[in-house]
């Protein structure tokens, strides 16, 4: 009876030193094995490998072993060997067709409560977890960093069993334990976003402009209940624009220039468009807002488009009309195609962020679309929510390091 191949699975754990994975892999070499799989990680400089390897059916794997336990002793690692059938092994192969997800955790501080509640839903999803790794830098014990973050990504094989039950439950982790849960089909698209466009109030700044202005014309109260209704999508946005727009009617144009330099900029804002800058995206502000504070961030940030309101200004006043269409949810969805039409770049390179219900059509259609510290019922419609972090929590989703960016 011929002998058959062996297929041995070498596991590796120890101290990490430089060279040991070196000198493991010269003494697989002597043997001429091949290497099937192999992967390793180090957390806190304590080593794990894995290395799935053949042995010839013309080849004995004792002498093999018997040197890689001698190696292993040398350098002060631990070794441990798994023989694996055939049958294990073609069936791990069959497996390698199903879909790939990734799911990335932020918090503030990763907790063993978060990492648990998630961990369970990906299991009774009957989602297989392959890889995790951390995004974030390290965090010193003894000093917390303002807006501090603890990100890890996943990768996950297989196929959820109820995406929609899934998607809620996340919902409800995210907002009861503080972390934000992304969930994004692993696929060339997820790896080469081209263009982000962007909301301007809310998203972009910590305020609605218009209501910055009412507050100045004395008539903030009355404008403020009219832009949050219309944002939990209460009354047509249209109506709601002119009847504000209408009641600014006399403000000095003085007072743009004042409020555009005290605008509080939203958590991350700066150092999220400074990687996109350096990495070669496209940005652009799509706002229901108004042009003369687009541009003011356009110059500040860098921004490459601005679409929004122009608001009428004669003798140096407001005169409580816009000057041509209204740049409504609709308006934001055809602007977002016209952009990636000109851009040349596919719709599913589009990242589409946004608060508001007039948000929703141009983040619905952006193949990464999300709803950032939104509205209950934009943050239910959206596919991805950011609710308890910084802007730049976009660039994790995007498979950011810190250590990549050194911003």
């Amino acid at each position: 009876m011929s002998k058959k191949r062996e297929i041995i699975l070498l596991n590796i754990s120890g101290k990490d030193r430089p060279g040991q994975t070196s000198a493991l892999t010269e003494v697989l070499a002597q043997y001429n094995v091949n290497i099937l799989d192999i992967g390793q990680a180090v957390i806190h400089q304590d080593l794990g490998l894995g290395i799935l390897f053949e042995v010839s059916a013309e080849a004995e794997s004792s002498p093999i072993l018997k040197d890689l336990l001698f190696k292993a002793y040398e350098i002060g690692l631990n070794v441990t060997f798994t023989p694996i059938t055939e049958k294990q092994y073609n069936d791990w192969v069959s497996r390698q067709g199903k879909e790939r997800f990734i799911i990335t955790l932020i918090s503030r501080k990763l907790t063993a409560g978060q990492l648990a509640a998630v961990t369970k839903e990906i299991h009774q999803q009957k989602l297989n977890i392959d890889i995790i790794t951390r995004l974030s830098g390290r965090i010193p014990l003894d000093r917390q960093e303002d807006h501090a973050k603890s990100v890890v990504e996943m990768s996950l094989r297989g196929k959820p069993v109820d995406m929609e039950a899934m998607k809620t439950r996340f919902i409800e982790i995210s907002g009861s334990t503080g972390i934000d849960i992304a969930f994004q089909k692993d696929n060339i698209f997820r790896r080469t976003r081209r263009l982000v466009c962007f909301d301007m109030d809310s998203t972009l700044i910590q305020a609605e402009v218009i209501d910055e202005l009412a507050r100045k014309a004395g008539v903030y109260d009355q404008v403020s209940a009219i832009t949050e209704s219309a944002m939990r999508g209460e009354i047509d946005f249209n109506e709601s624009f002119v009847k504000r727009v209408a009641m600014l009617k006399g403000l000095d144009e003085a007072v743009m220039k004042e409020v555009a330099e005290n605008l509080p900029l939203t958590e991350g804002v700066e150092r999220l468009f400074k990687a996109l800058k350096q990495y070669g995206y496209r940005t652009a502000i799509l706002s229901g807002g108004f042009t003369y504070f687009g541009n003011f961030l356009k110059n500040k940030l860098g921004i490459d488009y601005v679409f929004a309101n122009q608001l009428e200004i004669k003798d140096g006043k407001l005169t409580g009309r816009h000057v041509g269409d209204i740049v409504d949810g609709e308006k934001k969805a055809e602007l977002v195609k016209l952009i990636a039409f000109k851009e040349d770049i596919h719709m599913e390179q589009v990242i589409a962020v946004g608060d508001g219900s007039n948000d929703l059509p141009m983040i619905r259609q952006a193949g990464l679309g999300i709803a950032f510290h939104a509205k209950p019922k934009v943050k239910a419609s959206a596919e991805h929510a950011i609710s308890t972090n910084g802007l730049d929590a976009i660039l994790y989703l995007l498979g950011f390091r810190d250590r990549e960016m050194n911003l």
